[in-house]
């Protein structure tokens, strides 16, 4: 599977993204400054849609799907909707539930076949989830990464789960119980940005 590679401080520093928001609790002691250098209009619309992809981990092509489909819908302003497709990717359900540290980790854990979603198993970690779905730990993940499933939790167990999913963490299940609103997706991304770069 095709995926950004590269030391990811750095790339946090040149996006201007807090490394906490990739679920990494580290910081770098150097400070990323473009000195005195003014950045377009076009150069401001790419960095926004490049955060986005480097934020939920997704590549050119499905990044362009997600912003078609979110064209389409007819509720909601396309960026809101992109924000919410990119949010509701199985992969970043898993970070946000706290089974997982990072959506790296996330994407890992559906792509081990160790995801149930209403009960069957899922590993492919674009999936779109919807609300009334149940997320659950599979038996073989228990049983098979039992020591890395309370490690993870042990490092998540401080973490916020947004009001529209539901934990549990106890019996590594969660549900969704609503499709979030723009307000409580916590990425600082502008969406408006690029929504501008795709319509030119």
């Amino acid at each position: 599977m095709a995926r950004e590679m590269g030391p990811v401080l750095k790339r946090c520093r040149s996006l201007g993204i807090e490394p906490s928001v990739l679920g990494i609790d580290k910081k770098s002691n150097r400070n990323f400054a473009r000195a005195g250098k003014k950045v377009s209009e076009y150069g401001m619309q790419l960095r926004e849609k490049q955060k986005a992809k480097f934020i939920y981990g997704v590549l050119e092509k499905p990044f362009r799907n997600n912003f078609e489909k979110a064209q389409k819908m007819k509720l909601g302003t396309t960026g809101e909707n992109l924000m919410i497709l990119l949010e509701c990717r199985l992969d970043n359900i898993i970070f946000r539930l706290g089974f997982a540290r990072t959506r790296v980790e996330a994407r890992q854990i559906v792509d081990h076949k160790y995801i149930l979603v209403n009960g069957k198993c899922v590993n492919i970690p674009s999936y779109s989830v919807k609300p009334g779905d149940v997320i659950t730990v599979s038996e073989k993940a228990r049983n098979k990464a039992s020591q890395r499933m309370k490690d993870i939790l042990e490092v998540t167990a401080s973490r916020m789960v947004p009001a529209w999913l539901e934990a549990d963490a106890e019996n590594l299940t969660g549900t969704v119980k609503e499709y979030p609103t723009r307000d409580q997706i916590d990425v600082p991304v502008n969406e408006m940005l690029i929504v501008e770069l795709y319509s030119k």
